[in-house]
């Protein structure tokens, strides 16, 4: 059996290696580094993927969702609604424009932000929702935007981690994560489901203004050479990455499929096992079902219930298979995000689930002999 990585890049560039080294030679020769005709062909291919009319690369998904929140225009003092389930990149931006960040619960099938939390969060101050597609799953978009709707809210979709994913209204209409909302912003870090060779990201919109005044905002505030419109910041796709992204694009689909079958394998292998909650599709789903679109599993995360969660990492690290804790602690209590405003008992979900995660390899290498692996060593521990 091969090793097994958390993410296996290389197995991944091997088989796209000569696409990728062409298209990263065609740059070096153009030396058109920055802003290069590559950058410009993706732009519209995602654009065309994601059926959204403007895609704005930008240098890294951090960035993207900065440079969304500064495009909206919000103030310092707004208040952004967002989940405490999730990196801290999401709040992060909130506070460096010094905006106020408010911290709610999630939901604990889809731990994506609680839409019955959003609402009772709303006060005069509120200005924006941040929903967070969390490990791949969309949130409930329609619910979100009919709140936005009723309170005069921007909604800013975090898809760092949902490319790909596809929500389905209650009306059967479908629509692909990142383009509901106002804006959106995504990460192209390496080990995402379409992930560069360094950093990268983009923000995403229909909006034909807003799409202009971050067009400005990534590049110092200019739209005419030396002639500074707006407040803006240094943020670029290299023409490099650009290059790559366009070879894998073309995969998204089929990488995506590959997760959604290796997640379907480790279902089945922990479907009877009472101590393991199993990852689901949305929440009406009881798996994984044939057609599932709405989760493309970034992470294939369980909850492990009457059983020590770490020392069953620490039993698979000892049998050399990788796995993380995607998170240990909620942002509510970060040092750099306390604040006295909060209260434990709106949290019941996320304090839960920060002693219950694992995340297992998820990548579009993983074999049969692997995942078969990984599941045995898994029920071995919790049924010792």
């Amino acid at each position: 059996m091969k090793k097994i990585q958390m993410v296996d890049l290389k197995g991944q560039y091997s088989k796209i290696k000569d696409q990728v080294d062409s298209s990263v030679l065609e740059v070096l020769d153009s030396t058109a580094y920055i802003n290069g005709p590559k950058v410009h062909e993706f732009q519209k291919n995602l654009e065309s993927y994601l059926g959204v009319k403007h895609v704005i690369p930008c240098a890294n998904g951090t960035d993207a969702l900065q440079i969304a929140m500064m495009g909206l225009g919000l103030k310092p003092g707004d208040e952004v609604i967002t989940a405490d389930f999730t990196f801290a990149a999401t709040v992060e931006v909130i506070a460096l424009l010094q905006l106020t960040p408010v911290l709610v619960d999630v939901d604990p099938v889809t731990f994506n932000i609680d839409t019955d939390a959003i609402k009772k969060a709303i006060t005069p101050k509120t200005k924006a929702i941040v929903p967070v597609h969390l490990f791949g799953m969309c949130a409930n978009m329609e619910a979100i935007m009919q709140i936005a709707s009723e309170h005069n809210l921007f909604v800013i979709e975090d898809n760092a981690q949902a490319i790909g994913s596809t929500y389905t209204y209650s009306n059967g209409e479908k629509a692909k994560a990142g383009t509901i909302g106002h804006v959106a912003s995504t990460s192209f870090f390496p080990s995402k489901n379409l992930g560069c060779y360094g950093d990268g990201g983009a923000i995403f919109t229909n909006d034909d203004d807003l799409a202009h005044t971050i067009r400005g905002i990534v590049n110092h505030g200019m739209y005419k050479r030396y002639h500074h419109d707006v407040v803006g910041v240094n943020s670029r796709l290299d023409s490099i990455q650009a290059a790559i992204l366009n070879i894998k694009l073309n995969k998204l689909d089929a990488y995506n499929k590959a997760r959604q079958q290796a997640a379907k394998a480790y279902n089945k292998a922990f479907e009877n096992h009472e101590q393991i909650i199993i990852p689901t599709g949305k929440d009406v789903c009881k798996g994984i079902c044939d057609s599932c679109d709405c989760h493309v599993f970034h992470q294939y995360t369980l909850r492990i219930i009457n059983s020590d969660r770490d020392a069953l990492v620490k039993h698979l690290n000892d049998n050399g298979i990788p796995c993380g804790v995607y998170y240990p602690i909620p942002l509510h209590r970060q040092k750099a995000y306390m604040d006295e405003r909060y209260n434990e008992d709106d949290f019941k979900v996320t304090n839960q689930l920060v002693k219950e995660v694992i995340s297992l390899p998820m990548h579009t290498e993983l074999d049969d002999e692997q995942i078969e692996f990984i599941t045995t060593t898994v029920i071995n521990f919790i049924t010792a």
